[in-house]
């Protein structure tokens, strides 16, 4: 048995490995040749830069716009985060710990909402948001960050209240009770019992959504045609169309650079907490 299980550790170790060779050497290689000069990309695709060419991310951020890109894909994503988790937060924990008139409706509202693909409806959306543009006779609801922030954030509720609710609903009641005798509401001992003690969930929840509000592309081509309001995806492929045109593959994998760089940094900082399986403190009394 011990021989047949370290074999088994073998296998595992060894299809992880390659698993992250995998996930990293298109990863490390795309930093590389963020440093190349153009006359690099025709000689072995393979070879480590000749210098480090920081005129690449110069041009992608001043010529092709990217940053104006990346503060607007800032501006969405923060405001998308916040609307997101002062909805889904009390939702969840209302769902997770209260009972009321409608609560098994509304929990299997939200599991449907899962199902519901954001490709499906960028068309009805747009057409919902020019329907409202020509009743109102305004220019609100299209080229505005605020409106395409709100939409990210209403179609990621479902997800986030599902996560959130079983990780509320995990947590022992005795916590509650200990709060409402020392004279807590019922906000605040959402607010300072409760969601400090389901920090994991919150931060894998914000993890999740960040990559999908940072790398969403059809919803913010579709609603946001201005090119001062377009997003880093949407410039990005902006960019790759014009690079490939001029055979300046070095600012495109500049722009790439740009793109990855956040998430790369926010999953650093965050990795530990969302390998978190246990509640520190808990009780399981």
């Amino acid at each position: 048995m011990n021989e047949e299980t370290k074999l088994y550790k073998i296998f595992v170790y060894l299809v992880l490995g390659l698993v992250a060779i995998s996930i990293l050497l298109p990863v490390v290689w795309v930093f590389l040749a963020s440093f190349k000069e153009n006359a690099e990309f025709y000689g072995n695709p393979w070879a480590f830069p000749q210098g480090f060419y920081w005129q690449n991310f110069a041009e992608a951020w001043t010529e092709a716009n990217m940053g104006s890109y990346l503060i607007n894909s800032v501006i969405v994503t923060a405001l998308a985060m916040v609307f997101l988790l002062v909805i889904s937060l009390p939702c969840a924990y209302i769902l997770a710990r209260m009972d009321f008139p409608g609560k098994r409706f509304l929990q299997t509202l939200m599991k449907a909402g899962l199902f519901i693909n954001l490709s499906y409806i960028v068309i009805p959306i747009f057409m919902i948001l020019l329907n409202l543009n020509r009743s109102l006779k305004v220019t609100f609801f299209l080229n505005n960050r605020l409106i395409l922030a709100l939409i990210y954030a209403a179609t990621a509720v479902p997800f986030t209240v599902y996560l959130l609710a079983n990780y509320f609903s995990a947590i022992s009641k005795s916590y509650e009770e200990a709060a409402y005798i020392d004279g807590a509401s019922y906000f605040t001992t959402m607010l300072r019992v409760m969601i400090p003690m389901a920090k994991p969930a919150v931060i894998t929840v914000i993890l999740f959504n960040f990559l999908f509000f940072w790398n969403e592309y059809i919803l913010s081509l579709t609603l946001l045609t201005d090119k001062k309001l377009k997003t880093l995806p949407v410039g990005l492929i902006n960019l790759q169309q014009a690079s490939r045109s001029a055979a300046n593959y070095g600012r495109l994998y500049a722009g790439l650079v740009l793109v990855m760089l956040p998430t790369l940094l926010l999953y650093i900082l965050v990795q530990k907490q969302l390998t978190e399986g246990m509640m520190v403190g808990g009780d399981k009394g």
